[in-house]
């Protein structure tokens, strides 16, 4: 798949060769959705906990006794019924809400997402960023020049740009990461992206490495027991 090359003053420098699947997916919404609740809830970590009546502390001691008082009978003043008791399902830190996904789905959804934006004229793929040093100045200009209206950036830079890293991460609403270190969730949080074309090698690269298979250990042979005759 050709796909159109700019330079960083925003016109076109040329066709780049891109291997089919990053830019030409098929539009998936619902392993989209499946992976970005995989992705968001697995960054949960719930702070909210509440204490049930045996965590309390306090309440060791019958209030009254049993009968001939004319009270409903109680057996702890911690009992949730109490003010200063227990609380009933209420929430707990121990709550987890990471989902597993597969790394396949998680890899297609990703590339279901650029190939939407791609379609959509959201995507610049760019040449080469080069900076004399880190000014956000500079950078704020090549990205108006690359994108003219308003909303949220994706910079993917090639490894070892740390010019325009240092200089994109300036930018409001801008969010400079690897070609290996982004997620759905960032995709989906903004409009536009800019990919450099040495980042594109590093993204084709996610999801690839084989998963090792644990080996087994040999099973030893069972014994069977042969049963003592009666004396």
């Amino acid at each position: 798949m050709k796909v159109t090359l700019y330079n960083q003053d925003g016109g076109q420098a040329g066709t780049m060769d891109v291997p089919s699947g990053v830019f030409d997916a098929k539009w998936k919404p619902d392993l989209v959705h499946q992976a970005f609740v995989a992705e968001v809830g697995s960054r949960r970590h719930p702070l909210a906990h509440t204490k049930d009546r045996s965590e309390v502390a306090g309440g060791g001691k019958k209030p009254w006794r049993q009968k001939h008082t004319g009270r409903a009978r109680h057996g702890s003043s911690r009992s949730p019924l109490w003010a200063g008791g227990g609380i009933t399902f209420g929430p707990r830190s121990e709550r987890v809400s990471a989902k597993k996904i597969n790394k396949k789905a998680r890899r297609a959804a990703l590339f279901s997402i650029l190939s939407r934006k791609f379609t959509d004229g959201e995507v610049k793929i760019v040449d080469r960023v080069t900076l004399p040093d880190h000014k956000t100045k500079v950078v704020a200009g090549i990205v108006k020049r690359l994108f003219p209206e308003r909303g949220g950036l994706l910079c993917i830079p090639t490894r070892g740009n740390t010019n325009l890293f240092r200089a994109a991460r300036n930018l409001s609403k801008t969010t400079v990461v690897g070609g290996s270190a982004f997620g759905v969730s960032a995709l989906l949080s903004v409009r536009w992206v800019l990919l450099e074309s040495g980042a594109i090698g590093e993204l084709m690269r996610r999801g690839e490495e084989a998963v090792p298979v644990p080996a087994r250990a040999p099973q030893a042979a069972k014994t069977t027991k042969t049963a003592k005759p009666r004396s």
